[in-house]
């Protein structure tokens, strides 16, 4: 099978590499607009590995919708296969595509040198953003106390490091945009109808790692102290279908109106779902990243599973707490005061939560 060439009628294409599902495409997020800028009028195939697991959203799922991607290609993780490797590099001649945009996270200098040779066997002649180096292979430590940067700044170094992309400025709000459809707003405001008119908060308790799992009896007495001390708050609450028992017997002692959208909301309406939230209270996640891509202030509660501030949501107003010897050592008063004290910096700056309603 030849490979084909963009004609006048035919946009050229080109292919961005990523694996992973929500949080891991959450954090390309600024990577695939930075993309579509240098691209103007080409159309982009994202090759990824769908589904991911039963509770993890395919990028396919996220980006879908947004103009931010056309197509998907499913990536065969793992694979040993040479009939299966086989099948997809006449896939991809058969895009017609030059270029490929490398995202994926650091595996090690084997693991990008052996994609760099097989994606080369595939047609590419330009791969922009493979990180075949140490500096691109490692987070920089950004100051005096060690911080390493996040891995959307990782992502970010990688994906402009030959200049073929123009400087990211991760601080643009609109690089972080998924563009949800009127369609998806209209979705999400009918399911959470009723917490109309009443401030919000929105609180994730699943997950598909349980390294990362805070436990039911901390979330019932963190949403005891919530309530004594904001009883007319709403609550919503976002996950997996499997979820959904949790958050019921979680939320059944809450004061103020309660939304329990586990499963009835896809990845991008739940974004939609928690735009008009004061506060995001959660673990390590996918939701979390939705719920910073969209301006909400974010309660943090990381264990030892990732290195400090890697993965923590990105932007202003967010406050984590990280306890590298497990999430389980994180004492619900210490979420509670981090908290209320969210709640009460909005209350002193309404225009920031006006500016989500």
């Amino acid at each position: 099978m030849t490979a084909t060439s963009p004609t006048a009628t035919q946009p050229r294409t080109v292919v961005i590499y990523r694996l992973g599902s929500l949080g891991d495409t959450l954090v390309a997020l600024p990577c695939f607009h930075a993309i579509e800028r240098a691209t103007p009028g080409a159309r982009r195939v994202v090759l990824t590995n769908f589904p991911v697991s039963a509770k993890a959203a395919p990028l396919e799922g996220i980006l879908g919708g947004s103009g931010l991607i056309d197509q998907a290609l499913a990536y065969p993780v793992g694979t040993r296969s040479l009939k299966a490797l086989w099948t997809l590099r006449k896939q991809l001649r058969t895009l017609g595509a030059d270029t490929l945009y490398y995202l994926t996270p650091a595996r090690g200098m084997a693991a990008v040198w052996r994609d760099i040779l097989y994606f080369k066997l595939c047609g590419f002649k330009h791969i922009v953003g493979a990180p075949n180096t140490p500096a691109l292979q490692t987070w920089q430590v950004v100051n005096a106390q060690g911080e390493l940067e996040p891995e959307c700044a990782r992502l970010a170094r990688s994906l402009c490091a030959d200049g073929s992309v123009p400087r990211i400025d991760l601080h643009d709000r609109s690089l972080w945009d998924l563009r949800l459809s009127p369609t998806e707003l209209a979705n999400a405001d009918r399911i959470t109808s009723h917490l109309d008119g009443v401030p919000r908060l929105v609180i994730n308790m699943g997950g598909k790692v349980v390294e990362k799992d805070w436990g039911e009896g901390n979330w019932m007495a963190l949403l005891n102290g919530l309530a004594h001390a904001h009883p007319n708050l709403g609550l919503l609450v976002v996950g997996a279908q499997e979820d959904s028992e949790r958050a019921r017997r979680v939320t059944g002692q809450w004061p103020g109106p309660v939304v329990d959208a586990c499963g009835r909301l896809s990845p991008r309406e739940s974004a939609a779902a928690m735009r008009r939230a004061s506060l995001f209270i959660g673990h390590d996640s996918g939701p979390m990243h939705l719920a910073a891509s969209v301006g909400v202030p974010c309660v943090g509660l990381f264990g030892g599973y990732n290195r400090p501030v890697v993965w923590h949501p990105f932007g202003q107003g967010h406050r984590v707490i990280h306890r590298m010897s497990g999430v389980q050592d994180i004492g619900v008063n210490e979420v509670l005061t981090q908290a209320l004290q969210a709640l009460a910096d909005l209350a002193e700056t309404p225009t920031a939560q006006a500016s989500r309603g």
